[in-house]
């Protein structure tokens, strides 16, 4: 992997992970354009793990008060919303990644992505906020986060338009689902060290240590700043330009799957 090529997926990983339009997605979509295809997962969810730096950062307030109040109703409800998720994940994961990691079905994820926001953007402010949650609510989201491990489908996107369709006002419902990325995250980098420690991956020797490095600081720099707008754009509500964008990738994507095969090869 080229210097320019770890860049440009550190960038994109850390503007998409925030952004309703799946980060996984433009990863394996960038990465066949890239034409990378070894211990590609692995290198991804080290760029997820970079991004939760950028989490950590902007919701650091919040995570002050966990780390210091561990047994309040805010942590009852990330456990919550994380049981549907590693279960979905142990379950699936292996599956949907042999079925979708090639790319074929990116046009299809996106458009059902763009459907979700379309969802999302049609419902009126509640007024819940965190602490009014039951876990029923953080259950239905973590479920939804669940689903978003299929590529293209887009885990904020589906976590954020959970958390609008049970009643949260939209402030809150970009809080829980930011704050519900941690876990996620954090057990997916589990598996990959406990990977590389075994020696079933080799990311150093695959992509070299240099545009891993490198690839990981754009993601948490860009994550940040995805955050700061993501948060605004929630608030005035307006996820309905993030689904146009999505109906057109997808749109494209499809043309070229069945037509084109230029983007992602037949």
């Amino acid at each position: 992997m080229e210097l320019f090529e770890a860049i440009i997926l550190g960038l994109i990983q850390g503007l998409t992970e925030f952004l309703p339009v799946s980060s996984s997605g433009h990863l394996v979509l960038f990465q066949s354009i890239f034409g990378l295809h070894e211990a590609t997962q692995s290198f991804n969810i080290l760029l997820h793990m970079s991004t939760l730096i950028a989490v950590f950062i902007y919701y650091r307030k919040d995570i002050w008060d966990l780390m210091c109040h561990p047994f309040q109703r805010t942590t009852a409800l990330l456990i919550a919303g994380t049981i549907p998720t590693v279960i979905l994940a142990l379950l699936f994961n292996d599956t949907l990644n042999s079925i979708f990691g090639a790319g074929k079905f990116l046009g299809f994820n996106f458009i059902f992505t763009g459907c979700v926001l379309l969802f999302a953007d049609s419902r009126k402010n509640g007024k819940k906020k965190i602490r009014n949650m039951s876990i029923f609510d953080a259950l239905i989201v973590g479920t939804m986060q669940g689903i978003a491990i299929t590529p293209a489908i887009s885990r904020s996107g589906m976590t954020i338009s959970g958390c609008l369709a049970r009643g949260m006002n939209r402030e809150n419902a970009a809080r829980f689902s930011f704050l519900l990325s941690i876990p996620a995250i954090l057990g997916a980098m589990v598996l990959t060290v406990k990977d590389m420690l075994s020696g079933e991956v080799s990311l150093g020797e695959t992509f070299g240590v240099l545009p891993i490095a490198i690839g990981c600081i754009a993601a948490a720099v860009s994550g940040y700043l995805a955050i700061r707008f993501m948060v605004s754009v929630i608030k005035n509500g307006k996820l309905k330009w993030f689904s146009v964008y999505v109906f057109l990738l997808g749109a494209v994507l499809l043309l070229d799957q069945f037509v084109l095969h230029v983007i992602i090869p037949a």
